[in-house]
């Protein structure tokens, strides 16, 4: 297949793509390689560094360095182990402009604290995040596993079997996160953990911020879905 064809097929799909799709995958739709291979693996294989993975990598290189080389306004990212188109996040303000209605999606303060925590010390149970936040988070955590940012990770191996709740791979998209291991580079994340350490230093008398949300007994299902926008993926 000529390269240039190839980049301009990975571009296609790219840009029609609603979600990250992974390197082998997109392999396997180009015809590259075969089925057989699952999307999900991600431990890099040898083959990958000669074979087709490599091939997809090269072009995705290619297809950066001609947006870069020209002004566009996007560029191919890794985001929650895939490959995804995304803009910069210079023309996040224009485009927030043009939805209108973005700022009512945004997460609240204590929506956001509560992300942080679970994020930085995930798998978490819900007596400890509320411990650190000094507040009970119910209906938050409901909120956040409605937006399906958090997940149930199991279940705690003491008395009652209490859930754990850790993120999802949502969570990573709307963050532009490659991995956890990137959430040092979550800049809307950082300042929301470190104020709830410092409220949690001053010692105060927990609050009732709410009572309900997700029942230990039962797993709540995630309802609605998040709307990723520019400025949260950059």
């Amino acid at each position: 297949m000529p390269e240039d064809d190839l980049t301009s097929r990975i571009e296609a799909i790219l840009m029609t793509a609603d979600r990250p799709i992974g390197e082998r995958k997109l392999a396997s739709i180009l015809g590259i390689v075969t089925t057989g291979q699952s999307d999900s693996e991600e431990e890099e294989t040898a083959s990958d560094a000669a074979g087709p993975v490599q091939q997809i990598r090269d072009a995705v290189d290619e297809l950066n360095s001609a947006y870069e080389s020209t002004d566009r306004s996007f560029r191919i990212e890794r985001v929650a182990g895939g490959l995804q188109m995304l803009t910069l996040p210079r023309f996040a303000e224009d485009i927030a402009r043009l939805k209108g209605v973005r700022n009512q999606s945004r997460l609240s303060q204590a929506a956001l604290e509560t992300l942080a925590i679970i994020a930085y010390r995930q798998p978490i149970l819900r007596a400890d995040l509320e411990s650190i936040r000094g507040v009970a988070c119910g209906e938050v955590l409901r909120g956040l596993m409605e937006r399906r940012l958090v997940r149930i990770a199991g279940r705690a191996e003491e008395l009652g079997r209490p859930m754990l709740y850790g993120t999802t791979r949502e969570f990573l998209e709307v963050f532009g996160l490659a991995t956890l291991e990137d959430l040092p580079q979550a800049k809307e994340l950082r300042p929301a953990v470190e104020r709830t350490s410092k409220s949690k230093s001053a010692s105060e008398p927990a609050a009732e911020e709410d009572s309900s949300g997700p029942s230990e007994e039962s797993d709540p299902e995630p309802a609605l879905e998040t709307e990723q926008t520019a400025d949260d993926a950059g």
